[in-house]
């Protein structure tokens, strides 16, 4: 089924004719819990990967997590988590699970990636392919260490062109454990939506950002409403910087040639909230969960990647914001 997001409930470049010609176009990925195949752009899902090449991997050292789980018990919690009556045997499985295990149990590394999403180009026209490819590989390694990474290993992209994939790997590694299961997404097909985007505050020049800050419409917020797209999506302008001094992407350059980056992937734990119901899509019942991916950082806050401009195969930033 096909999402749709609402029309924003008023044009903000009418009221703020300095905005005209600054939009951008995002893809909304629309995650929703299912059982993509490799062929197929998902968050979470298994990935074309060739059956020649290493499997990504991360051997920096990590701090302690909070939790430590095995993969497998991250499938548990959730299989248990989606049950309409718990038994006491499932009760004391999820108590077990949510105590983790010893820090001291993590083996050294090198750790294998997990995938975060693969995304093929004929669903998010907005992203930088470089030429002669087609598909966007993104794995991370799952420890809460993830949120801010400067263009380490930790976060990894694969640019690829899929036909060139023949023989795809049969047997994907997997960490012995992860950090926390919030870092690990819940397997989700992809409805990609194109929508047009307004800068947040911090995209702006400071006056504007100022009268704009003033302006009010009743219950609309600019930057809940009528700027920046919630969820997870590709391309776009960057979130808003809710909880850093100086905002803006000025700051997130890539650590190979010192280009700013770009907004390449934006990861949200919710896909509209109490603050951004308009960006409910409008086939979501009431009360459909707004969290689909189970996908966490840090206390709720937004992960965006930042790529480079010059070079999109150079490491990406992340910032969470």
């Amino acid at each position: 089924m096909p999402r749709t997001t609402p029309p924003r409930p008023l044009d903000v470049a009418a009221v703020f004719p300095e905005l005209v010609g600054m939009s951008r176009t995002a893809t909304r990925l629309h995650p929703r819990p299912g059982s993509p195949t490799v062929h197929e752009s998902s968050v979470g899902g298994p990935l074309l990967w060739p059956a020649g090449e290493p499997w990504a991997s991360c051997s920096q050292e990590h701090d302690a997590p909070f939790e430590l789980n095995t993969p497998e018990e991250v499938r548990t919690l959730r299989r248990i988590r989606a049950l309409d009556v718990w038994t006491d045997e499932d009760h004391a499985e999820v108590s077990r699970i949510h105590a983790g295990h010893d820090p001291a149990l993590l083996p050294k590394g090198p750790h294998p990636l997990i995938p975060v999403a693969q995304l093929y180009a004929r669903d998010v026209p907005d992203l930088p392919f470089p030429e002669g490819t087609d598909l966007l590989q993104v794995l991370w390694c799952p420890f809460i260490d993830i949120e801010d990474q400067p263009g380490t290993e930790s976060v990894q992209l694969r640019w690829r062109r899929a036909c060139d994939v023949a023989e795809v790997l049969a047997v994907v590694p997997e960490p012995a454990y992860v950090g926390t299961y919030e870092l690990v997404p819940v397997p989700c097909v992809l409805h990609p939506e194109q929508v047009r985007e307004y800068p947040a505050a911090h995209d702006l020049d400071r006056e504007l950002a100022e009268r704009i800050g003033r302006w009010t419409d009743g219950s609309l917020g600019h930057q809940d409403d009528l700027s920046v797209a919630a969820g997870w999506k590709a391309g776009g302008w960057a979130a808003p910087f809710t909880f850093r001094d100086s905002g803006g992407p000025e700051e997130l350059r890539c650590r190979e040639c010192s280009a700013v980056g770009e907004p390449l992937l934006t990861l949200d734990h919710t896909e509209w909230q109490g603050e951004t119901s308009s960006w409910r899509p409008v086939e979501e019942p009431q009360g459909a969960s707004a969290a689909p991916t189970d996908l966490t950082v840090g206390r709720g806050y937004t992960l965006q990647f930042y790529g480079c401009p010059t070079d999109p195969r150079h490491p990406p930033v992340t910032v969470m914001q």
